[in-house]
């Protein structure tokens, strides 16, 4: 990661070497036909409201990431994003939009504290009635007017279409000029957050994985500031869309420059005249130009590199470095969680307790090298079984554990029996070492069972010691009766260990 903040640091001061080199290169050729050098003030004009646009919509990509990487988004997360957002590129409002079906209405308003409402400030478009809502769930911006919270974007068909738009395509979606919420006029960015994990090849997977929207908010008078920093004194530029004219005067296409200027999606025709002839001071603003966008780029890879930090800490926090599933510390989070949405919802689950046959003594007679390649291999194979909502963990040595939310007894014994065949098969003895095996241990848990991670855990290592007791490479699933015949054969002393 270091290397890639360095490289990223080198390419600002190219980019910023490359500006001044680029307006020296500019100084020297100032007698260029004036036509040529309208033009080239268009396309430059478009470029730079393009790169401050491009600036912050990556932002936006990169808010979007956060808020689908993170489990539970808080308001203090939201506005530590929301001010790297505002403060580093052209934004002057952000937010995060969610996807609510009707059925979830009430749970929404509980949790945020804010009721849905279709009522938009300005500009509202009734859409026809519909099963869903796309409520502003949290926002900020630099306007000084209060973000309509619980506003239902979705309400007004203009905004709509473009909510709809970027959840099917998976990109940036720009709307046209509009009146915004937070004041003046200008143009909302939709970036859609679909859930982690969730496929999102194809239409129909982006639709059923769609979360809600980061939101962004450019007035039109910013990127009109960002086209004139690029100009001469004296030229005037027009911004069309769709023939029309949303900022500076109506000026004629003849004797003039264009340039398309593309935000997102979206583009429109940037028009450029200038009555004098060629300006001394262009090369300057090329230079101004250059070292500001080094600045902003230098921003960005600075943010990035604080992100991709915060990521990898996390991941360590939570995670085994040897086998990249989850340690003991987050399985006993996760396995919480699920016990309270088995209680809450009646579902049934099960928790398997893996330990390793017979492990010791390839440690004893292999080394702890040859012990660490046969646990790495057991972290493949679990992954390589499991479903996408099972949690799998190594809760230390040579012990694992499984999740398996809604599953009955049936299925969590025929999944410990293909766990137990594929480590079997996977783990080939070596000279010198007794074959791997593995004696599982299968917890059910519903309504009815204790609360607490502790207790499932228990039974499921009860369970796992009665498959120990019948002689290792074993399945064995929890009730009352195994556990008294457990605790009986560990008190006369026959019971087996855990190698």
């Amino acid at each position: 990661m270091r290397f890639r903040l360095w490289l990223g640091m080198a390419a600002v001061a190219a980019i910023a070497l490359g500006s001044v080199a680029g307006a020296l290169i500019v100084h020297s050729k100032e007698e260029s036909a004036f036509e040529r050098r309208q033009q080239d003030e268009a396309l430059r004009a478009a470029h730079q409201a393009e790169s401050v646009a491009a600036l912050s919509v990556g932002q936006l990509s990169t808010a979007a990431a956060f808020f689908q990487a993170v489990e539970r988004l808080t308001a203090h997360k939201f506005q530590v994003m929301a001010h790297s957002l505002l403060e580093g590129g052209a934004l002057s409002g952000t937010g995060l939009i969610l996807a609510v079906p009707a059925s979830r209405r009430a749970h929404f308003e509980r949790r945020h504290g804010i009721a849905i409402t279709d009522r938009a400030p300005i500009g509202f478009r009734p859409a026809p009635p519909r099963a869903d809502y796309f409520p502003l769930a949290l926002a900020a911006s630099n306007s000084g007017l209060e973000p309509p919270l619980g506003y239902d974007v979705g309400a007004d068909r203009f905004r709509r279409r473009y909510l709809l738009r970027a959840r099917d395509s998976g990109t940036s979606t720009a709307t046209a000029v509009m009146h915004l919420p937070i004041g003046g006029t200008g143009i909302n960015v939709f970036h859609p957050v679909y859930r982690d994990g969730a496929p999102v090849a194809t239409v129909a997977q982006r639709r059923a994985a769609l979360i809600g929207f980061a939101v962004g908010a450019f007035h039109i008078r910013d990127l009109t500031a960002a086209i004139a920093s690029a100009l001469p004194g004296g030229a005037r530029a027009e911004l069309v869309e769709d023939g029309r004219t949303v900022a500076g005067p109506d000026l004629s296409r003849e004797d003039a420059g264009s340039a398309a200027l593309r935000i997102a999606d979206r583009t429109w025709l940037l028009v450029v005249h200038d009555p004098g002839g060629p300006s001394v001071g262009l090369p300057l603003l090329m230079a101004i130009f250059g070292i500001s966008l080094a600045i902003l780029l230098g921003a960005l890879v600075l943010v990035w590199s604080r992100n991709e930090r915060v990521r990898e800490l996390r991941r360590q926090a939570s995670h085994d470095s040897l086998t990249g599933l989850k340690n003991r510390r987050r399985f006993d989070e996760e396995l919480d969680a699920e016990l309270a949405r088995s209680r809450r919802y009646g579902v049934t689950g099960a928790v398997l307790m893996l330990d390793l046959d017979h492990f010791k003594q390839v440690n004893d007679s292999l080394g702890h090298a040859a012990g660490d390649r046969v646990i790495a291999e057991v972290g493949d194979v679990l992954r390589s079984r499991a479903r996408e909502t099972d949690v799998l963990a190594r809760l230390g040595g040579d012990e694992f554990a499984v999740i398996l939310p809604r599953c009955d007894r049936e299925q969590a014994l025929a999944v410990a029996g293909e766990l137990q065949t594929a480590i079997r098969e996977r783990l080939e003895s070596e000279d010198g070492a007794p074959r791997i095996t593995v004696s599982i241990g299968v917890a059910p848990f519903g309504t009815d069972t204790p609360a607490g991670s502790e207790a499932i855990l228990a039974r499921a290592d009860t369970a796992m010691y009665a498959a120990k007791g019948a002689g290792r490479d074993a399945v064995r699933t929890f009730d009352l009766d195994e556990e008294s015949l457990a605790a009986a054969t560990d008190k006369q002393g026959a019971g087996p260990s855990r190698s």
